[in-house]
């Protein structure tokens, strides 16, 4: 076929195809997407059609691409509208925001901590190493780790008893 032939199919068959894919799935919308598809199918394999049968092949085409939208459809899962809602995260603005500041202000106590202390610390508490392996890491024994850790502890307890008394 010419290069041109395309064009002259659609403009000759669009009208046909379009119909019969809206009777078949009486949506507007889904038979255009199928027309394309149909259209899009018919470029790729045009050369193997005869010309005395493009109406019917056109139109098998278009059943096809009918078919394999349905059974697409068939293994897509539709849920209700609310789903969506139900998926935001159930803490509001406000408490994400206290909560975020409530981080800020324990990392600056952190901060604030002896630095042997806050070593101690944060090996434990947010890197979750034992206090075998952390006292290891800072070449210590067990038992002065152990106290590093209580006194961390105990310090931050007491920043925040004084940040809640001033409150």
């Amino acid at each position: 076929m010419e290069p041109n032939s395309l064009d002259e199919l659609y403009q000759i068959y669009v009208q046909d195809i379009y119909i019969y894919l809206r009777s078949l799935c009486h949506d507007h919308h889904l038979a255009e997407d199928l027309m394309q598809e149909t259209f899009y199918r018919a470029y790729l394999y045009l050369e193997n059609c005869p010309e005395d049968k493009m109406k019917p092949w056109l139109f098998r085409v278009a059943y096809n691409a009918f078919v394999d939208d349905t059974r697409k459809a068939k293994r897509s899962i539709i849920t209700e509208a609310d789903y969506f809602n139900k998926l935001a995260h159930p803490d509001t603005t406000e408490e994400t925001l206290l909560r975020q500041e409530r981080l800020e202000e324990v990392a600056l106590s952190v901060d604030q901590l002896p630095e042997r202390q806050r070593h101690a610390l944060l090996l434990h508490e947010v890197h979750g190493m034992s206090y075998l392996e952390a006292a290891e890491i800072m070449a210590i024994g067990l038992s002065q780790y152990k106290i590093l850790v209580f006194r961390a502890r105990q310090t931050l307890r007491e920043v925040e008893w004084r940040r809640n008394g001033d409150e």
